[in-house]
């Protein structure tokens, strides 16, 4: 098996092409859709007429309780009321 030091893994680094912009603002995104995920995710747990709305008509509900309707926290609501 073959090591490297830090400098060789730099080096090495430094070869490949930067990464995608889409990818670089999806990284960045990660936390705060991590976090408005959390706190809906809490609320459906607490409140069984709001789970009810979102799983009616998931957009409608979020925008009527004042969420951002964000792609990426829509989609991974979905997936987390499909598996419920």
């Amino acid at each position: 098996m073959t090591t490297y030091d830090e400098q060789s893994l730099a080096e090495l680094l430094a070869l490949l092409p930067p990464a995608p912009t889409a990818w670089v603002r999806a990284a960045q995104e990660l936390p705060l859709l991590d976090k408005g995920l959390g706190e809906l995710l809490e609320r459906v747990e607490a409140d069984a007429e709001f789970k009810r709305r979102l799983i009616a008509d998931l957009e409608t509900a979020l925008e009527a309780e004042g969420y951002d309707a964000d792609p990426a926290i829509v989609d991974a609501l979905r997936a987390r009321l499909e598996d419920a």
